[in-house]
């Protein structure tokens, strides 16, 4: 039987250091970064809907072989793709909602246009863009974790069209279309001297061009935008 991800088998993740850089802001930063957990896939349109209804995966059981069965839902493939046309703050509200249903402490203390992190807090939350590039890497150091075309669905072979998750290869930490596919939020603020609100990006997407398919490509947007190759996934703290 094929495993079916729906977003929510979190993996471990080490830790590590990353140089980010961004070349249009002329900028280099390093980061120093603790162990957390990712998903192994961005969260389905099955779970953001409330429709998988599986029991919470151990963050600790490992890779994709040690993963639940297929989502109970009835909604077939389209329940099965990724969650798109999720706002920056449709994200951080889901870490929250869940969170809550699993018992866990919501992360993100919310008051109108006002979020705080609170670090502390053991529930889901969406990773920092340190984060991100760290696990994307899997510890490489090249722009890609491998073959584009083996690794990621973008603009030359995606026939145009959004793809269910973990149909191309995992990078070595077990993470699947880290590039490609969807984009991912994350949660830092992109440059608020310049941007304001606007958060980060990572990952490319469907109908990117290959540039847009690398490790350190950094993308920004507005909390409140959607668009059809925009997603999440989960992270938690460890």
């Amino acid at each position: 039987m094929t495993t079916i991800l729906t977003g929510r088998e979190l993996l471990p993740i080490p830790p590590g250091r990353v140089l980010l850089s961004d070349r249009r802001l002329q900028r280099r930063w390093q980061v120093d970064l603790r162990p957390f957990h990712l998903a192994a896939v961005p969260v389905t349109t099955n779970l953001r809907y409330g429709h998988d209804t599986r029991s919470p995966a151990d963050p600790s059981a490992g890779g994709p072989s040690a993963l639940a069965g297929p989502s109970a839902s009835a909604e077939g493939r389209a329940g099965r793709l990724p969650a798109v046309n999720v706002s920056w703050w449709d994200a951080v509200r889901f870490c929250n909602s869940l969170s809550e249903r699993e018992g866990l402490a919501p992360p993100y203390l919310i008051d109108g246009e006002s979020v705080v992190w609170d670090e502390a807090a053991d529930g889901y939350r969406l990773p920092t863009e340190a984060e991100w590039e760290h696990a994307c890497r899997a510890g490489t150091a090249e722009p890609r974790y491998g073959e584009l075309g083996k690794i990621a669905w973008y603009r030359d072979n995606s026939g145009e069209r959004l793809h269910e998750p973990g149909g191309k290869l995992p990078n070595a930490w077990g993470l699947y279309d880290m590039l490609g596919n969807t984009w991912d939020w994350c949660w830092d603020v992109y440059d608020a001297e310049v941007y304001g609100s606007y958060r980060v990006l990572r990952g490319g997407g469907w109908f990117d061009e290959h540039w847009s398919c690398r490790a350190s490509v950094r993308r920004r947007s507005h909390p409140d935008f959607t668009v059809d190759d925009v997603s999440f996934r989960l992270a938690r703290s460890i």
